[in-house]
């Protein structure tokens, strides 16, 4: 149920006479004469994307037609179906065949139709409609004939500045979070180098110098003997193998501290484990950490994973071998070292969590603020954007 003042509109009854809905006509990854700009569907969740604001704003005259401009709103109805955004000012370009563009008239806002589109009820019904098996579609005639409820104009406006405020909280937090990591990884290369030496705890710089070690002189590499079907959702245990999906187990083979590393794949990208845990029989345990600490080799792994990379074997699925884990370099301060650099990494890790926590916590808003607002449940005032 929604306002009786609102009005239930068809798209096509929303866009400007001389602009209908309809789809691009150029190919993704067409090199068209004249330079013409392509919108790939992988920009339509980031219309933002400086990506845009680089392309040619060359346009080809037979592209004349599906061309785009400030304010089009552009829904993804290939691929990856219900994708929405709003073209950003300054921008001219085209679109691929995988997106609509619904070019609102006056007396409709661009951001809340977006907002309307990305709404999660919206979306199912998107998903409900769409057609095909293999190659599923959203067709121009469902596009054109989709419903949204729709308020006055003011309203529309009031609506979606009030959800912009959490737009920009959402978009300020992921680049302090990109920020972040861009941090920790200067700060890895300036620690696991030697370039930046941390203080002990009697506030002197450590000053001995590195061993170089290979990773079987220092460790116990193992793999697992279990397969997936192993796993559960529902065990005691947590269950290691490549996925990045948290498993678990009726059993487990291992109780230790351990730095798991799967081994097939295409990043091989360790994690840290204290505890009982299942493991798969192509997934790698590093263990029995006398000489060193293990959340520091973690971290070191981590960061030198190419060495993985450029030790893997197989053209479609990378794999590891025990031996290309037993002579990777590793270059080890002393213990102390260790886990003073541990420590100011696993910080660093800390607040990057915390971060993408708010990060969370602001979508959660954000989806829970469009629900009231875009059902007519909470309004806000047309004179003012606040809520009633």
């Amino acid at each position: 149920m929604v306002p009786n003042e609102w009005k239930t509109l068809r798209l096509e009854e929303i866009v400007e006479e001389d602009a209908p809905i309809r789809y691009g006509v150029v190919q993704i990854g067409e090199n068209t004469d004249g330079g013409v700009p392509i919108v790939p569907i992988k920009y339509i969740n980031a219309i933002e994307s400086s990506s845009l604001h680089k392309a040619s704003k060359a346009i080809e005259g037979k592209y004349i037609k599906s061309r785009v401009r400030t304010g089009d709103v552009l829904l993804s109805v290939k691929g990856t179906i219900g994708a929405v955004g709003v073209v950003p000012p300054g921008f001219e370009g085209n679109i691929a065949r995988e997106i609509a563009r619904i070019r609102p008239s006056r007396e409709f806002d661009s951001s809340y139709i977006a907002l309307q589109l990305e709404a999660e009820r919206t979306q199912k019904r998107i998903q409900n409609l769409t057609v095909g098996t293999t190659r599923r579609e959203f067709s121009i005639h469902a596009v054109r004939n989709f419903v949204l409820e729709i308020p006055s104009l003011k309203e529309q406006q009031n609506i979606a500045n009030i959800i912009s405020t959490w737009d920009k909280a959402i978009s300020t937090t992921k680049s302090l979070i990109n920020n972040s990591k861009q941090q920790k990884k200067a700060l890895m290369q300036q620690l696991f180098t030697g370039k930046k030496r941390l203080f002990d705890d009697s506030g002197k710089s450590f000053d001995d110098i590195w061993k170089e070690v290979k990773l079987g002189d220092i460790s116990i590499i193992t793999t697992g003997s279990s397969n997936r079907e192993d796993s559960s959702l529902h065990g005691e245990f947590t269950f290691f193998d490549r996925s990045e999906d948290i498993r678990t187990s009726s059993r487990y083979l291992f109780d230790s501290e351990a730095v798991i590393v799967p081994g097939e794949g295409q990043d091989f990208v360790p994690k840290h484990f204290k505890g009982k845990f299942d493991l798969h029989q192509r997934t790698y345990a590093i263990m029995g950490f006398s000489e060193s600490v293990g959340k520091y080799l973690f971290y070191y792994i981590g960061y030198y994973r190419y060495y993985f990379l450029s030790q893997a074997v197989g053209s479609t699925v990378k794999s590891l071998r025990l031996p290309m884990f037993q002579k990777m370099p590793i270059r080890l301060p002393t213990i102390a070292e260790q886990q003073k650099i541990a420590e100011v990494l696993t910080n660093a890790d800390r607040e990057i969590e915390l971060l993408e926590q708010q990060l969370a916590n602001l979508k959660q808003e954000k989806k829970a603020l469009m629900q009231q607002l875009l059902t007519g449940k909470c309004r806000v005032k047309v004179d003012a954007s606040e809520v009633a």
